[in-house]
């Protein structure tokens, strides 16, 4: 089960503070093929990884854009998948590549969310301070999870932690994104990747 952790300040009070502060893991089995977090887009403007699960392509679990868009989707165990249902990595590049504002999106979101198995869907401008969307998440209480899937890293035979990734963005909107990810489906082979921007006004 995928995790994220995340602390917003929309005014930070010190310049050496961060507006964000976002960790997260994405659980998923080693034999489903993705890419390694790197910029794409129609400018090279987004910064996700992507599923190329056939049918699932050019979905994304977790991204950010330079112009501030931030978005990260986390599953839910259900008793049944709908093996017909669509893809939920969708729902993060919808954002990413779109102007709709976040509160807008999740909005739309909530009335289309029967299309898909379960999700936790996480959307924001960290350009709009602050972001009520960001505001209002968490109100609600949280569903307990299975503890094998629920673990800060999981390991399991075909199935587990493949990917750490860790979002920081400053006072002064300067980015920082660093990405930890499993190499060929090897426990003992791990690649990190960091790249920084500035957001653009």
């Amino acid at each position: 089960m995928c995790i994220i952790f995340f602390k917003f300040d929309p005014r930070p009070v010190s310049k050496n503070a961060y507006r964000l502060i976002l960790a997260a893991n994405r659980d998923e089995f080693y034999s489903r093929p993705s890419k390694l977090a790197d910029f794409w887009g129609n400018n090279n403007e987004i910064l996700s990884g992507l599923d190329m699960e056939e049918g699932k392509e050019g979905g994304t679990w977790l991204g950010i854009s330079t112009r501030g868009k931030l978005a990260a989707l986390t599953n839910y165990l259900q008793p049944q998948l709908d093996w017909q249902a669509r893809g939920r990595g969708e729902l993060v590049t919808h954002y990413l590549t779109t102007d709709v504002d976040s509160l807008s999106y999740l909005k739309k979101v909530s009335m289309e969310g029967h299309l898909y198995n379960g999700f936790n869907l996480i959307a924001a401008d960290l350009r709009q301070l602050p972001d009520p969307a960001i505001e209002d998440q968490g109100g609600e209480y949280v569903q307990p999870m299975l503890s094998k899937y629920a673990a800060v890293c999981v390991r399991c035979p075909g199935y587990g932690t493949r990917t750490n990734t860790i979002i920081l963005v400053d006072a002064d909107g300067h980015v920082t994104f660093t990405e930890r990810s499993m190499m060929d489906k090897d426990l003992s082979r791990w690649e990190t990747r960091t790249y920084e921007f500035t957001l653009q006004n």
